[in-house]
C-alpha cells in the first residue's frame, strides 16, 4: 500500500483504519522544529512529549522511528496549516507531502488535522498556568501538537464534549 492511500482528513477514517484504537503520535510540523505529542491506546488523553529540531526527512524519520517503535504507535496525526479562510498555501502543501512520506516510511495511517489556532491555544493555556516566556518558547510546539492530537482523538472517539 502506497503512502497516499494511508493519508486521510477525517477522524472517522482514522477510527475506521484503527477499529481497536492504539497509541497515536501527534505532530506539529514547523520549519525549524517538530512538536510531538502522544496519546493512550484508548484515545482519551493526549500529552506533550518533546520538540525535535527539524532536519532532512531521513533524520526526522529515524528520530520518529525510535518513538513509534518504542511506544507501539499505530497511527499518526499531523497538523495541517490552513489559512484562516480555510484555503491552503505552501505550508499546507508541504505538510501533505510530509504526510505521504510518513505513511510510506512507516506504513501507518496518517490523519491530517486542521491546526488553526493550536499554537495560540497552547500559548494561552501556558500563560494561564504562569509558565515563563522562556519555558513557553521551549514547549510551545509540543503543546500545540497536544492540542491537535486531542482534538483529533475527541472527534475520532465520538466524544460527546466536542
Amino acid at each position: 500500500m502506497g503512502g497516499s492511500e494511508l493519508v486521510g482528513e477525517t477522524a472517522a477514517g482514522l477510527a475506521e483504519a484503527l477499529p481497536d484504537g492504539g497509541a497515536l503520535i501527534g505532530l506539529d510540523l514547523g520549519t525549524k522544529t517538530i512538536g510531538i505529542a502522544v496519546c493512550d491506546a484508548g484515545w482519551r488523553f493526549a500529552t506533550a512529549l518533546k520538540t525535535l529540531p527539524r532536519g532532512k526527512f531521513g533524520r526526522d524519520r529515524d528520530e520518529m522511528r525510535k518513538l513509534i517503535d518504542g511506544r507501539g504507535v499505530r497511527g499518526i496525526v499531523l497538523g495541517l496549516p490552513r489559512n484562516m479562510d480555510g484555503s491552503e498555501g505552501p505550508r499546507a502543501q508541504a505538510s501533505r507531502a510530509y504526510a505521504r512520506n510518513l505513511a510510506e516510511a512507516f506504513g501507518l495511517p496518517v490523519l491530517l488535522w486542521d491546526e488553526r489556532w493550536s499554537t495560540k491555544s497552547a500559548d494561552d493555556a501556558m500563560i494561564g498556568l504562569d509558565v515563563s516566556r522562556r519555558k513557553r518558547a521551549e514547549r510551545i510546539d509540543a503543546e500545540a501538537a497536544t492540542i491537535i492530537l486531542q482534538a483529533a482523538i475527541d472527534a475520532a472517539s465520538n466524544d460527546p464534549l466536542i
